[in-house]
């Protein structure tokens, strides 16, 4: 119970790290949350600076991949133990979670998807890769980049349960997460529903 505590808590502090909000004070000296859609994900600090998107993406990512990999230290467990799919779900799940939520900035912060993105390659990469292939074609069929993050959060569970075992408690956090991500997009569900949400294009700024 005290390594699952440990990986909850460390998980949780690494995801609410906010990159994006960080790297847009200390480059541009401006609250990225006072643009755009007030986000501190890639997508809007993209809207600032496309390199500082990439890079905050990349560090999202990054700290979601090793939230689960410190998880994984923890335990010390086999591989394929099910009780170590289950602190890396919990782990993934907190880290985004962290996110999310993070208590530096009042709670305040992303959608959580770059830090999924990156928690569950090192989870599961497969069902990753699998993820990034309905994420490009349902945006390249639709053009709208949040479609495409709704569509594969609300997937990838059923995905994921065909490369992991059939753990209820690891699905169910998996799940949870993805559910959390959708949600996260409600704005964006609004705007697709009335037919007002942007398309993603090229040559956008």
């Amino acid at each position: 119970m005290s390594q699952l505590f440990a990986i909850a808590a460390l998980s949780y502090f690494l995801g609410s790290i906010p990159f994006g909000y960080l790297l847009v004070r200390i480059v541009r000296g401006e609250d990225v949350r006072r643009s755009g859609s007030g986000n501190i994900g890639a997508t809007n600090v993209g809207r600032k600076s496309r390199g500082l998107g990439v890079l905050t993406l990349l560090l999202d990512a990054a700290k979601g991949f090793l939230a689960v990999q410190l998880a994984v230290l923890i335990c010390r467990l086999p591989e394929h133990d099910p009780r170590l799919y289950r602190a890396m779900a919990l782990s993934a799940l907190l880290a985004i979670v962290g996110h999310m939520f993070p208590v530096w900035l009042g709670f305040r912060g992303g959608k959580g998807v770059a830090t999924a993105l990156g928690a569950f390659l090192r989870f599961n990469p497969a069902s990753v890769l699998v993820a990034i292939i309905i994420f490009l074609i349902v945006v390249m069929l639709s053009r709208r980049i949040s479609l495409g993050s709704i569509v594969t959060a609300a997937l990838f569970p059923v995905v994921a349960s065909f490369f992991l075992p059939r753990d209820a408690w690891t699905l169910g956090l998996i799940s949870a997460a993805a559910l959390l991500i959708v949600i996260r997009h409600h704005q964006n569900i609004r705007r697709l529903l009335s037919g007002q949400e942007p398309r993603f294009s090229l040559g956008h700024k």
